[in-house]
């Protein structure tokens, strides 16, 4: 099998329909729907045995159901069971157009024997259509997590497709009590090893809904210190413009004051103590906005 589609699924049943929807009209079917289910409360579980119960579609489907640990924890067994070469997170509010898996076996097949490769990189449209970002080339590149976004200035977000044994390789840290891991720590951890295959082609189609991560990104950064200082501090050590190591160092120090043990080890060198009044000064606004918008 060549691509497992995998859903991380938490209270989100009622989105589900329309994802597999998409599948069920993909034009290309040597791949298997894979639903990590981390502990919902709703009818997730029962909306997807239905889809199983009628599934005439030409693909596998599973479902695993797990104790709530935040998606990232979805992703490190998803990545564990998968059948698929290729490994493809597609959220349950989020689908696909009908060509999607077609272009990406497509274009990963061209390059599936060049072991500097990690996997392929389309782009995403809005629901409605509308491109979001804009196509940096319009041919085939490589190009690493690092250099999409500081050489090439990708401020959004990409359809990366990475090969599951890469993913396998460099699997997500886990920490006692936090639910939530910046993607990105994985994304530049893989980047120093390997590259992706950007294609000019939309293959996910997203919008953003109220009450998901990128609405509360601060809320939960702030209750997961040790993933968020983590990935700070390895990003303050990339290859990256000075600025940038600048705003990590702030943002490392920002959320290490969330840790209540205040003897954990420095990530970072003492070169940057200088940032950590700013660092402070982000936790306060933090707090307050908090505060702000639970009252």
């Amino acid at each position: 099998m060549l691509i497992t589609v995998f859903t991380p699924a938490y209270n989100r049943g009622n989105l589900l329909p329309n994802l597999y929807f998409s599948l069920c009209q993909q034009r290309y079917k040597n791949f298997e729907w894979l639903i990590i289910d981390d502990g919902s409360g709703d009818n997730t579980e029962t909306v997807v045995n239905e889809f199983i119960c009628h599934q005439e579609k030409g693909f596998k489907i599973r479902y695993i159901k797990k104790n709530n640990g935040g998606k990232h924890t979805a992703i490190n067994l998803g990545v564990q069971l998968a059948e698929g070469e290729l490994f493809f997170i597609v959220d349950s509010d989020d689908s696909l157009p009908d060509n999607s898996l077609e272009l990406i076996s497509s274009v990963y097949l061209q390059s599936s024997a060049d072991d500097s490769l990690g996997g392929v990189c389309g782009y995403m449209a809005h629901h409605s259509g509308d491109l979001i970002g804009h196509f940096v080339k319009t041919d085939l590149f490589k190009a690493n997590t690092r250099e999409l976004q500081y050489k090439y200035n990708v401020s959004w977000d990409m359809a990366e497709i990475f090969k599951t044994a890469v993913l396998k390789e460099f699997p997500f840290p886990e920490f006692d009590d936090e639910k939530f891991c910046p993607e990105d720590l994985v994304l530049f951890r893989v980047s120093r090893k390997y590259s992706l295959l950007v294609f000019p082609n939309v293959v996910y189609f997203r919008d953003y809904l109220d009450g998901g991560l990128t609405d509360n990104i601060i809320r939960i950064r702030m209750k997961s210190p040790f993933a968020s200082t983590l990935f700070y501090s390895e990003l303050n050590k990339e290859h990256i413009p000075f600025l940038a190591k600048v705003k990590a160092a702030i943002n490392y120090y920002r959320f290490k004051f969330c840790i209540s043990n205040k003897k954990q080890e420095t990530l970072i060198s003492k070169y940057w103590i200088w940032t950590l009044p700013f660092g402070y000064i982000m936790h306060l606004m933090d707090i307050k906005n908090v505060v702000k918008a639970e009252n």
